[in-house]
């Protein structure tokens, strides 16, 4: 069995999650079955994935479609293929043609879903519209979609209602505890002016509407003022809100000390570094399908506390492996908190009881990383995805 597997994030250019995801089930599925990767970007060296730029033509066009014709550039490459998997409305255009040009079946995984973004408008523009267009026809007519939660189940079938629900099927992210564990390094620490010494809230995230950030800084302002916030934050989705979060950090950074922001990307072993030294790591999403950067923490043997919303509680467990921060959200898409300053004030009163009880913290690492390595490994996402492959083939 062939798998073309379409993705606009692929090593080395990984930026969230699904980039993450991608690369790791495409390792898991190697072990298995012919996989073919088809990334958007500069050309890769590794054998049996093809990277694909924007043509020329559209250099100065919309992002959206800059995106469609990159996709256009795929398809007829996925030709001999037995099935075409995409990740991402950037990759559903070109897997969706590729199903009806070579009679293929296609499999979707959701990784977010535009109509739970609109604030992607900001970025997009028009743009927006074209790429809710794509990721509904495509989800549409896909012959089955991957859910990385139980919570993006309910969401894709409430968003999309015309979709069958029997062709909607929960695969979880996955973590690999082996590249991602605890990690010691006073080095890395004092590189980046972090004190071992004082309590630390973690944050790694893209500054983008949905990861919640802005409402983190207000609720730092009520922290003890021991404690350290280490924020691991770039990739912003538009100069609109970078500009938000300077402000917020320089205001937050002029009321107390220990305000750590690193704006680049880490490599790995620097970042399972930030995570062992962290009191607790935070996700204050207000929409995140599942996140695999709790799995991230987790699997560093940090405690992990997150707003419960999409598939965050699927994954830490409240009491156990971290805490759940009460969330009421708006339902016009947006997950807006009903209440901005009762989340807040919710999220800042979740934290400093994580924080103040260093004990308590460490025995929710501790077994957050045995819940990471028993329950989300990706040899068994790899034999999930398989089967379910096998599944659809099964069904023509």
């Amino acid at each position: 069995m062939r798998v073309d597997i379409i993705s606009k994030e692929y090593p080395p250019a990984i930026y969230g999650g699904a980039g993450v995801h991608v690369a790791e089930l495409v390792a898991a599925l190697r072990q298995r079955i012919d996989v073919r990767v088809r990334a958007f970007g500069a050309a890769r060296d590794e054998e049996g994935t093809t990277a694909y730029g924007v043509p020329a033509e559209l250099a100065a066009a919309n992002p959206a479609i800059q995106t469609l014709g990159t996709d256009l550039e795929m398809v007829d490459d996925v030709a001999g293929a037995d099935l075409v998997h995409s990740h991402t409305w950037y990759a559903n255009f070109a897997s969706h043609l590729a199903s009806l040009l070579h009679g293929i079946p296609h499999v979707v995984t959701a990784h977010s879903l535009e109509p739970l973004r609109p604030w992607k408008a900001e970025q997009l523009g028009g743009g927006y519209a074209v790429s809710s267009y794509i990721e509904r026809t495509a989800y549409e007519s896909a012959a089955a979609i991957v859910a990385v939660s139980g919570g993006m189940r309910a969401d894709i079938l409430r968003s999309y209602p015309h979709i069958d629900p029997d062709k909607v099927h929960v695969i979880y992210n996955g973590i690999d505890v082996d590249a991602w564990h605890p990690t010691e390094d006073a080095d890395v620490l004092a590189r980046w002016g972090i004190d071992p010494g004082r309590p630390a809230v973690v944050f790694v995230g893209r500054i983008t509407r949905q990861k919640g950030l802005p409402y983190l800084l207000r609720a730092a302002r009520l922290l003890p003022d021991d404690v350290q916030l280490v924020l691991c934050a770039g990739a912003p989705d538009t100069p609109e809100i970078l500009a938000e979060v300077e402000v917020l950090v320089r205001d937050l950074q002029a009321s107390r000390d220990g305000v750590v922001w690193i704006d680049e990307h880490l490599p790995r072993a620097e970042l399972s570094a930030i995570l062992t030294a962290a009191t607790t790591f935070v996700c204050p999403s207000i929409y995140e399908p599942l996140g695999i950067v709790n799995l991230e923490a987790m699997a560093c043997g940090a405690a992990v506390v997150g707003t419960a919303t999409g598939g965050i509680p699927e994954v830490v467990v409240d009491g156990v492996t971290g805490r759940l921060v009460p969330i009421d959200q708006a339902q016009d898409g947006t997950g807006t908190p009903t209440d901005p300053e009762r989340f807040v004030a919710d999220l800042a009163r979740v934290l400093t009881e994580v924080v103040t009880d260093p004990a308590r913290a460490a025995a929710f690492g501790e077994a957050g990383r045995r819940r990471a390595a028993e329950d989300f490994s990706w040899e068994r996402i790899a034999e999930q995805t398989e089967a379910l492959y096998r599944s659809v083939l099964d069904a023509r």
